[in-house]
């Protein structure tokens, strides 16, 4: 095993096992099933729903019965990014991966250490016979990352637990204690289709840098559907063309790093398209050169043809969406300096025959802004004859003020690294919000190893915080409630 060596060994162990089973969102039944054929191997009760969710129980040890239950939380799906010329089958095939000094890492694609470093910990915990724990409730869910649909659906009627160790976070002295809510909005236009003959040409945003479209909404990276959006309102000016076919990101989640449209023009213009996008090229390399320092705009020429290309008007339509409709940050908090209260990331854009869909993650601190801005994107849509539709609505995890979890991992925290850990509220969603609200408020906290460009293929995880975090956990346990 690549892991080999590696400390914690069941850790990585288990995490190399994830690794080599397909899980990103939407595809998670073979996961579940892992877990659920652990969990029969150790003669774990466990619960496996329609969802694939999956919740292990595990007794206390020898001492630990009379303390309170603790849910050990992660989710089972990865957000599945890959370099463009990685050959991975993401449905089919495991994830190769690279140990480089304290870094782990997977050749040409996202690591899924969000959030199978999670399961890892969680199927180590279970697996122990030396650490001393009380009751436990593993809960593994599914569909995080596109709108933490698992756990939206899971029946937490069973569930005992007094308090949660959410890990998935992914910096290590980091407690976070309050996310955003959050909701995924899809607006569609209605594709009318004629037959068009010229050249076609594909014009491609490419090599952006992407990330979290909650973490890093604020950094100014750029959003290659909304790119694709300016370049097509700009050449409109003065190149005549229709439009073909459209498509832009992956994760409604994620910031898109790349977009592309197939484009019908007339072979006059070819040379004018030509010098417009070098222009534009030089304008955005410039105007992104410090967030997003490869861009680049690329265009192939194919051969002349006939064929079924979007209406003059269903093309305009799709422009006006992509430049008018709004993204990235929309206000900041007046409460905690420096987080993003309220956003929205454009993260799908894909055309069928029928309609385009464009796809949002749109995220508050405030419900109301929340429904405000949804409100806007239906709006918006309806004055271009579109629609919009809505799903995986998720509440805000407000902050605690009278936490003892917090105040404990504070202070253990502090005797095992003579440093004061950093509590944190975050403009993302965790499933925090979810359980506190369905479960009579427990005493939630999330935290996590040092995991770096999480949801890009330049994803990598620290070995020795994964380990410093196992001695965390394992000390948290020991201790509560005591």
């Amino acid at each position: 095993m690549v892991t080999d060596g590696l400390k914690p060994r069941e850790v990585f162990r288990y995490f190399e096992e994830i690794c080599s089973i397909p899980h990103g969102s939407s595809d998670t039944k073979r996961i579940s099933d892992y877990c659920v054929d652990f969990a029969k191997r150790h003669n774990l009760k466990y619960i496996q729903d329609e969802s694939n969710n999956v919740i292990v129980f595990k007794p206390a040890t020898k001492g630990y019965e009379g303390r309170s239950t603790v849910m050990i939380q992660g989710h089972l799906d990865m957000v599945c990014e890959k370099e463009e010329d990685c050959t991975i089958d993401f449905a089919n095939d495991g994830l190769t991966l690279m140990v480089s000094g304290d870094l782990i890492s997977a050749k040409g694609t996202t690591l899924g250490g969000d959030d199978g470093i999670a399961v890892a910990y969680g199927l180590a915990l279970l697996a122990s016979d030396d650490i001393n724990h009380p009751p436990l409730e593993v809960v593994f869910t599914v569909d995080e990352e596109i709108g933490m649909l698992g756990a939206a659906e899971l029946d937490c009627t069973p569930l005992k637990s007094r308090y949660i160790l959410n890990l998935d976070s992914e910096e290590e002295g980091v407690l976070l204690v309050s996310c955003a809510g959050g909701v995924t909005v899809t607006c569609s236009l209605p594709v009318e289709k004629e037959k068009k003959a010229g050249i076609r040409v594909r014009l491609s945003v490419e090599g952006l840098t992407g990330g979290h479209s909650g973490v890093e909404i604020d950094k100014g990276r750029g959003n290659a559907c909304q790119i694709l959006g300016r370049i097509l309102y700009s050449i409109n000016r003065s190149v005549d063309f229709n439009i073909i076919d459209v498509s832009g990101g992956l994760k409604d989640n994620a910031i898109p790093r790349s977009a592309t449209v197939d484009l019908m023009i007339c072979e006059e213009q070819k040379n004018q398209l030509s010098d417009l996008v070098t222009e534009l090229e030089y304008t955005l390399k410039n105007e992104y050169r410090n967030s997003d320092e490869d861009l680049c705009l690329r265009l192939e020429w194919q051969d002349n043809a006939t064929c079924d290309v979007m209406s003059y008007l269903t093309g305009r339509r799709l422009i006006t969406a992509l430049y008018g409709l709004p993204g990235g940050v929309q206000k900041m908090s007046k409460d905690i300096e420096g987080l993003v209260q309220t956003s929205l990331n454009m993260g799908i854009l894909k055309a069928s025959d029928e309609e385009i869909n464009i796809s949002f993650s749109v995220r508050s601190s405030v419900d109301s802004e929340k429904k405000e801005l949804v409100d806007r994107l239906e709006c918006l849509m309806n004055m271009i004859g579109g629609s919009v539709s809505v799903c995986g609505d998720y509440p805000a995890w407000e902050y605690k003020k009278d936490s003892v979890l917090r105040e404990l991992m504070k202070e253990i925290y502090t005797e095992q690294t003579g440093k004061e850990p950093v509590i944190q509220a975050i403009h993302a969603g965790v499933e925090c919000g979810i359980f506190t609200g369905k479960m009579n408020e427990p005493d939630a906290v999330s935290f996590g190893p040092d995991i770096y460009d999480i949801h890009t293929p330049k994803e990598r995880m620290s070995i020795s915080s994964v380990e410093r975090t196992w001695k965390y956990l394992i000390e948290i346990l020991k201790r509560i409630d005591e």
